[in-house]
Order: structure tokens, then sequence, then C-alpha cells
């Protein structure tokens, strides 16, 4: 499957805006079963300076210092990406959650995908035991760690609703987790929370979901929208497993990966500092379109 994928972020500012300088998390890399076939960022009003690194975790970052006095930001990045994934190891075949833990807390390897960077409290997933004891009933002894994984979703999927207007991007995990509302980022969170609280490695992923208009109705231009989703390592053999809380799914060709890090801190779409303005509106359209 190829996608065609269009994102705009458009800035609007209170007052004129005289310096700016973003850091973009916006270009997708290739990963496994995914092949970015080509690129495109545009930037209005036109940066004095671009410079691209790649962050630790393998992430794309772009810096951007805008010199020209502005009211509006526009950021545009078109993407063309082909997804093939394979399917999800069977569950019962996976190690049991124990066996995995002691091998994450064992590892010797500091690569970008160790598990041993996703096994501690990071900025937005702090220790929280009340997630943690919810994810334990997932996790009887002996059970293998993606049955287990699967189960959790499958009751946070249950148990929370997704309402745009209970969370804001600051929300903490322990609002999000006493309210059971909250985005597809509160929910990543809290079960990256809980999977953490067990000893067990979860990353937590940014990217797009490709949405299916209801039969007869014509996919809305700009309608789509940026998802997030965990991924859950299953020990040597098996890797990292992406699993979707929000939508109580494994990760497949519906799923493009954007970026991957501890939280979503690590992986913020766009993220700096300006200066001239305190108030902004921010829109975003993305459109995410299944070539035929």
């Amino acid at each position: 499957m190829i996608y065609d994928i269009r994102h705009v972020t458009a800035y609007e500012y209170g007052s004129t805006v005289t310096f700016a300088h973003c850091a973009l998390r916006l270009l997708p890399i290739d990963g496994p079963g995914q092949k970015v076939e080509a690129v495109s960022l545009t930037i209005d009003p036109k940066p004095a300076q671009i410079v691209e690194r790649t962050c630790f975790f393998g992430n794309r970052v772009t810096a951007v210092t805008i010199e020209t006095a502005h009211r509006e930001l526009e950021v545009e990045v078109q993407t063309a990406i082909a997804i093939d994934r394979p399917a999800p190891p069977p569950a019962a075949d996976t190690p049991a959650f124990e066996a995995v833990r002691a091998a994450a807390y064992a590892s010797r390897s500091l690569d970008k995908d160790s598990p041993v960077h996703f096994l501690h409290p990071s900025r937005f997933v702090p220790s929280f035991e009340p997630a943690t004891d919810y994810a334990r009933r997932s996790f009887p002894a002996g059970r293998p760690i993606l049955e287990g994984a699967a189960e959790l979703m499958r009751r946070m999927k249950a148990d929370f609703k997704y309402d745009t207007k209970a969370t804001a991007v600051s929300t903490p995990v322990s609002e999000a987790f006493e309210k059971r509302h909250g985005v597809c980022q509160d929910f990543v969170h809290i079960m990256i929370a809980g999977l953490r609280g067990l000893g067990l490695p979860a990353a937590y992923i940014s990217g797009y979901i490709r949405t299916i208009p209801p039969p007869g109705k014509k996919r809305l231009e700009g309608a789509d929208a940026m998802h997030a989703w965990a991924s859950v390592w299953c020990g040597e053999d098996f890797g990292w497993v992406g699993l979707d809380p929000t939508n109580a799914m494994m990760i497949g060709n519906d799923h493009i990966v954007l970026a991957k890090g501890r939280d979503y801190a690590d992986i913020s779409p766009v993220s700096g500092l300006i200066l001239g303005s305190r108030e902004q509106d921010v829109e975003v359209k993305v459109d995410v379109v299944p070539r035929e």
C-alpha cells in the first residue's frame, strides 16, 4: 500500500512575531515495513536557516530559524510512503512477561532501539501506581507478554472514552486516568505508565492512521489527524510490536510511523520559541490518501 500524505500546520498570532526558532519532527523515516518514496517540506514565511539532523532515537529533526516578521506561519509536508508490514506474531508464542522483563533489565545494548531506554519514568510518563495496578490485572503469572499487552489495550478501549475536550497536551497522566476521558496521547501515556510500572519496556509512537468514511460518504479533505500508539518490546526474538489502545487494534498497514520516543516530549511535531506574541491559534489539517 502506498499513501500520499499532506500535513499542514497553520499558526495565527495575536501580534507580530519578529523571530522564531522551531524544531520540526514532521518528516517520516524508513523503518520495518515502511519506506519513504518522496517527501517535501514547505514553510511560509521562508526561513533564514534550515538545519536537519537525526535525533538519538533515529527521528528526523528539522531546526528552522525565521527572521522575517510575520503574523501567520504555515508548515506543509507532503509525503509518499509505502507500507507493507508483516502480521504481528501470535500472541501466545511470545515469551512470558517475566522473562521479557528480566531480559530487558539484563540488556547491555545502548542502541536507539534497546529496551533499556524505555523502562524508566520520563517527562510525560512518571511512575504512577494506579496505572501499574490497572495494567497488572492483565498479567497473571506466566502470561505471554503480547497476550497481556493486547488484553490491556482492549480493556482500555472499553474503559476509556475518546473525548477531545477532556484534556490538553499538558494534561498529566494522573488526571487523564482519573477522568477516564482523553485522546490518543493520553491513552498511550497511561498504557506506557502501566507497562513500565511492571518493568516492561514500552515506547511512544507518533504517526498517522488511515480513516475510512462511512458507506456512501466522501472522505473529507483535511479531516484526518495525527495519531499515536504504543510499542511494546516482546523480547529479542520478537522485538517491538505496536498496539493502538485508542482503537483496540494491532498495528498494521493502516498505520504510518512518523517518530518514536519515550513519550510525547521526544516526538512533539512542532516545538520551539517565538518572540513577539503570547496568543496564537493553531490549525492542523491532515490528509492520508491511499493510492488506487
